[in-house]
């Protein structure tokens, strides 16, 4: 199996959530065991020789590639959730999104100056989720952040809208 074959597994809903949008389902890649191990494979592989202490993934999807990316590097795993989710002190950021605002919370003692993170959510639209997410772990001062995606859509052109000085990658792209 190759990563052109990851493709292959992923289940393209259109009109989901709204009309005219193609989703594409990474459901059926994680449950198919093959590509599963191929993704976490190639997740690690871009980072092992980074020295990262922590990846940050974003809720609810982020939490699944990014535990693997976590257990494949040997390092801590940080959940980005939603208000209200994390049962300590919390630091928190609010964004834009396309029909409001929405915000995201880490909890204030999960990223130290001694870290190198990467953050890691399933799929790049248009990035603001991700940025904010950025500017959280950033405001904790760690060594080094990297961005890391599943997958990217590159006809929304999210990248834009992400910090040009960290490294992105993302493993397939449509």
């Amino acid at each position: 199996m190759t990563l052109e074959d990851l493709k292959l597994t992923i289940r393209d809903v259109p009109d989901f959530p709204s009309k005219g949008i193609m989703f594409r389902d990474l459901t059926t890649l994680i449950k198919n065991g093959d590509a599963l191990q191929l993704m976490s494979k190639e997740l690690a592989a871009l980072y092992r020789d980074k020295g990262v202490t922590k990846v940050v993934g974003i809720e609810s999807r982020g939490f699944i590639g990014g535990s693997i990316l976590a257990y494949e590097l040997g390092c801590g795993f940080v959940p980005a959730r939603k208000p209200g989710k994390l049962p300590s002190v919390t630091i928190k950021k609010a964004y834009a999104k396309e029909y409001g605002v929405d915000t995201i919370e880490l909890h204030s003692d999960s990223i130290t100056s001694d870290d190198v993170v990467v953050l890691h959510d399933d799929l790049l639209a248009t990035g603001g989720t991700m940025n904010a997410c950025y500017e959280l772990v950033k405001s904790m001062n760690p060594k080094k952040i990297y961005i890391n995606f599943i997958v990217e859509l590159t006809d929304l052109d999210g990248r834009k809208n992400l910090p040009a000085d960290c490294e992105i990658t993302s493993l397939l792209k449509y």
